[in-house]
């Protein structure tokens, strides 16, 4: 059977690849993001299989709408991928509060905005599959990305408690957890500030290595979306989804590492325990 899917920020990068894939695929697509004319040859393409819907994810009014446009067109909603987001590059120092206020708003309050309004149609369904986009930089903190970071660790933390919780209802959760791709995500979409030399070390060499790296992302932003099609078709799906090689190599370090220092901390970890008698 065709699913229906809700994707945000569809109009570039992985969200388009995915929206594409799954109009590929003979499914119907509700393509939300800021500028829906960048979806014009989709729609020559697709006809009625797909729905433009302008919308800003942070705009809680204006999801709820898009939720029913969605189900005005085509009766049901069986995935939402919560695509859209953004992160910028500087030092913490130099990134004003508004700047950390927006990003967290974007990545994180968007998908909790989306995810709130998409529940209760998923719930009256018995049925539905959130694809939640984190990042490595979920998982491990990014230098030069600490807004961004905060944001999607918060994705990781709050997925993981909605996975409890609606997983007795019929309703599946992933975490997408996706490495470098071959998006603008690292280009026009990202505002690169080295900040004060201090951090040229730390921040100032992750803004080369970006500047350097952009376009030679190992990700395939097709590969990827194709993955994904696969992961709905699944009875049971990953909480979470590593995407990339070099997500995959980053993040076993990371989590090697953690381990090592959790066990040679021990000790001074279980001493606060209150004492036992004796």
């Amino acid at each position: 059977m065709a699913r229906v899917w809700l994707v945000t920020g569809s109009s570039r990068g992985m969200g388009r690849a995915i929206a594409e894939a799954a109009l590929a695929a003979g499914d119907r697509v509700v393509a939300t993001a800021r500028d829906t004319s960048r979806l014009a040859d989709l729609v020559d393409r697709y006809g009625a299989a797909i729905c433009p819907v302008p919308l800003d994810a942070t705009n809680e009014a204006a999801v709820g709408a898009a939720m029913q446009r969605a189900l005005d067109a085509f009766g049901r909603i069986d995935v939402v991928v919560n695509n859209a987001g953004y992160g910028d590059l500087a030092p913490i120092e130099d990134t004003p509060l508004a700047a950390f206020r927006q990003q967290i708003e974007t990545n994180l309050f968007g998908t909790i905005i989306v995810t709130k309004a998409a529940l209760p149609i998923f719930r009256r369904q018995g049925a539905g599959h959130f694809l939640q986009f984190s990042s490595v930089g979920g998982r491990i903190g990014s230098v030069g990305r600490a807004p961004y970071s905060a944001a999607k660790w918060g994705v990781e933390g709050f997925s993981e408690v909605l996975a409890q919780e609606v997983g007795p209802l019929g309703i599946k959760v992933t975490i997408v957890e996706p490495g470098g791709f071959r998006t603008d995500f690292a280009g026009a979409s990202t505002r690169v500030v080295e900040g004060d030399p201090a951090y040229d070390a730390t921040v100032g060499a992750a803004a080369r290595f970006q500047r350097g790296y952009d376009g030679r992302q190992p990700g395939d932003p097709a590969r990827a979306a194709a993955v994904l099609l696969q992961l709905v078709a699944m009875d049971a799906p990953p909480l979470r989804l590593l995407l990339g090689s070099d997500a995959v190599r980053i993040v076993e370090a990371a989590d090697q590492a953690k381990a090592a220092a959790d066990l040679r901390w021990r000790g001074l970890s279980v001493s606060t325990d209150f004492a036992t008698a004796s």
